[in-house]
């Protein structure tokens, strides 16, 4: 039997919950469909989800802060976020509080529906993974999300805890920058390409220790890769 993924849609506009709901149940998805952060936080903690469709303008409150509590809550599930908010701001904010999307109003169903299927396709994939990554003397637990260097726990945000995973999935190879965006940030990123070399100095800021091995190494003109490098002093 095929398995059915399931999608809940987080709408304030009633119109249009019921019409991706009816495009998303032809497609073959189980679908939810509430109107309140409130609701999708319920909803999201009481049943198991594959996707969430997450509008930014809610009436409680906003799209940016369930996705903010669901990541608390320490849920993984993907997160694609509606807004017709464009300011590359505005889309760093929803991507820092943990959306693995975001997609402008505005928007075609078909790439809608285009986008969900990659995002199930990469969360499927990764689900299919081996429980703990590890390089050197770094550990990942991708079940747990815990993440340790030498026996010492580490404590990553979201984001940081993606790009690191990013890198440990294929370690002996460079990965190149916009290869790294589109898996951490998006397909569809649209922003600041600085933003992934923040990010790296973050991680690096907390998995990198004195006087022990440099992990995260440049390729310049390339992207990053995971090497042993010179002890940090």
């Amino acid at each position: 039997m095929t398995h059915q993924y399931r999608v809940l849609v987080v709408d304030d506009d009633p119109e249009l919950r019921r019409f991706l709901a009816g495009e998303l149940a032809v497609e073959n998805y189980v679908v939810g469909a509430v109107g309140t952060g409130q609701q999708a936080l319920i909803r999201l903690r009481d049943a198991p989800w594959d996707l969430v469709l997450l509008d930014w303008t809610l009436p409680d409150f906003s799209g940016v802060e369930v996705c903010r509590r669901l990541r608390a809550s320490e849920l993984t599930i993907p997160v694609l976020m509606l807004t017709s908010r464009d300011a590359v701001a505005e889309r760093v904010q929803a991507l820092d509080a943990g959306a693995d999307d975001y997609l402008i109003k505005p928007f075609s169903i078909e790439e809608l529906l285009a986008r969900i299927r990659a995002r199930l396709r990469r969360s499927g994939s990764s689900n299919n993974n081996e429980t703990v990554l590890s390089f050197a003397d770094l550990r990942v637990n991708t079940a747990s999300h815990e993440v340790s260097r030498g026996g010492e726990e580490i404590q990553l945000t979201v984001r940081e805890y993606n790009l690191l995973l990013a890198l440990l999935k294929d370690p002996s190879r460079v990965q190149e920058r916009q290869a790294l965006l589109h898996n951490v940030w998006g397909e569809h990123f649209v922003g600041d390409a600085n933003l992934l070399d923040v990010y790296i100095r973050y991680l690096r800021k907390k998995i990198e220790r004195s006087g022990f091995p440099t992990l995260i190494q440049t390729v310049r003109g390339v992207g990053f890769i995971l090497r042993e490098g010179d002890p940090k002093i």
